[in-house]
């Protein structure tokens, strides 16, 4: 039944499900709150438990159970999953979500990792308390681009770069398959803790991710500016010890992601380097297409279109491109190739 069958994109940063025919059914901060040596009870999941981190003392853990794009803490994320539906605890959850003997689980998966790595995706819902009757995977590039409205089934080059929170994710598609993919351990989370280091070696001051990542979506840009632009941010003073305001400029921000920011300008140009040359007119025509949360900073397109000389596009919603995208393989038996079964992939 169509009301039965799930979409999860378990990202770095957000937890995203699809539940067919109702869309984006659930968009929550990918992270869990538990007291500690009490793991199977936690105090809190998604936003809620956002809203600790940084904040809660010692006894109480708050953590991301996805590092780096891959599965970090398996029973950490196989409990959220649980909480989200009405199996996890005999009750109602938030959402109204169902899982019985019925239910269909479609996951992304990122195409660039190991064989252990992806299968963790499948054995989380598998081993679960989730009834399920059939578990698909997607590659998570597939279902990226097909969300940011490309079409992936035609034999036309697709370059598609998501950036998101641990990672960037460069990827050229054409006949519903990959080409070429690469998978770089930089996001918008490396981008904070630049800023972090920066802002201690200028100003001696101790900030936290979160004001980190305040100042990256006021200040940031991919392109360095003339004008001054400034924010006040918050923390410790390392020579005083006590609570300190600074005023941050938008120059000290540019300088501090600029590393991050040429090593993802350095494997977008490797890939194309790679593309076959009929791909590569394609890619001429089209440009490259732009998804992931970080795409939200500013001139960020404007750097890669000046490095590369190729037109960017730019999608609404940035962020949940690769959940629609499993929506739109869930709804329309056109794609439905694009998902297969554990027992039809390479990694058995």
């Amino acid at each position: 039944m169509s009301d039965k069958i799930y979409g999860i994109d378990m990202g770095t940063n957000s937890l995203k499900i699809y539940q067919k025919g109702a869309g984006v059914v659930v968009q929550q901060k990918n992270m869990i709150a538990n007291v500690k040596r009490k793991e199977r009870e936690p105090l809190a999941i998604g936003d809620e438990a956002y809203s600790m981190y940084e904040k809660a003392p010692t006894n109480i853990e708050v953590r991301q159970p996805i590092i780096n794009g891959v599965i970090a803490d398996f029973t950490a994320m196989q409990i959220m999953i649980q909480m989200y539906f009405k199996v996890a605890r005999g009750k109602n959850s938030p959402e109204g979500l169902v899982a019985n003997g019925n239910s269909e689980f479609y996951i992304a998966v990122p195409t660039d990792i190991t064989e252990v790595e992806k299968r963790a995706f499948y054995d989380l819902i598998a081993s679960s308390t989730l009834k399920t009757r059939k578990i698909r995977i997607v590659e998570k590039p597939i279902a990226d681009a097909l969300g940011a409205g490309l079409d992936v089934l035609d034999a036309t080059g697709r370059l598609i770069v998501n950036i998101g929170a641990d990672t960037t994710e460069i990827s050229l598609i054409s006949l519903g398959g990959i080409v070429q993919s690469r998978l770089l351990k930089i996001g918008g989370t490396k981008f904070d803790e630049a800023i972090q280091q920066a802002v201690k070696k200028k100003h001696n001051l101790v900030i936290g991710m979160k004001s980190a990542e305040r100042l990256k979506m006021q200040l940031a840009s991919g392109t360095r500016e003339d004008e001054d632009i400034t924010s006040d941010v918050m923390g410790r003073n390392l020579i005083t010890g006590l609570p300190s305001r600074v005023t941050v400029d938008n120059h000290l921000i540019f300088e501090a992601m600029a590393e991050s920011m040429s090593s993802i300008i350095d494997a977008i140009r490797f890939i194309l380097e790679k593309t076959p040359p009929e791909l590569s007119m394609d890619i001429m025509h089209d440009g490259i297409c732009m998804t992931g949360g970080s795409t939200y900073i500013k001139n960020l397109d404007n750097l890669i279109r000046q490095e590369t000389g190729l037109n960017i596009m730019k999608v609404e919603d940035p962020e949940l491109t690769v959940v629609k995208g499993l929506g739109m393989i869930m709804e329309n038996p056109l794609y439905e190739r694009m998902a297969y079964n554990l027992q039809e992939s390479d990694f058995q």
